[in-house]
């Protein structure tokens, strides 16, 4: 009795408490060093200063990768040289929304090239940039998926 009582707390009651994942794009934001090297531009988050990717919700009307470009634009004011049209990977972290509620985010990553920084951009007075190696990046990042995506660089980018 008690292993079906288990059984279906596990897979029955439990499953429907769960919320589902959200979905979320970021931008890995990287150019090549004079001695070809790639960095990678992070950016401090509005709320809590930790320093991140520029990242957000889907924007209604474009696809992943368009978003991807209009949250590099809006948090880091990167105009793109070249724009990877496959996510590098994915990465999970935990949300508060507002109230306090915690939801867990699927984020996945699409690589840009930068052209340059606009020295004006939509949330310049709210954040700091940093261009680092991938290496100083996954240093200082809270979340160990997107860590460990930055220690894999340069391997996706070296074409």
């Amino acid at each position: 009795m008690a292993g079906i009582l288990h059984r279906a707390w596990t897979e029955v009651i439990q499953p429907l408490f769960r919320r589902p994942n959200r979905f979320q794009v970021a931008a890995l934001c990287y150019r090549r060093s004079g001695d070809g090297q790639i960095e990678v531009l992070l950016i401090t988050s509005r709320d809590t200063g930790r320093w991140i990717l520029p990242k957000g919700w889907p924007v209604s009307g474009q696809d992943a990768v368009g978003s991807a470009v209009a949250e590099a634009w809006e948090e880091a004011g990167v105009k793109p040289a070249h724009i990877g049209q496959v996510a590098l990977g994915s990465y999970h972290y935990d949300k508060r929304l507002r109230g306090g509620v915690p939801v867990t985010c699927e984020t996945k990553v699409f690589p840009i090239e930068v052209d340059t920084l606009a020295d004006t951009f939509p949330e310049q007075a709210e954040r700091q940039r940093r261009w680092v190696t991938p290496q100083e990046a996954a240093g200082m990042v809270d979340e160990p998926g997107l860590r460990t995506l930055l220690v894999s660089l340069p391997g996706p980018l070296a074409a």
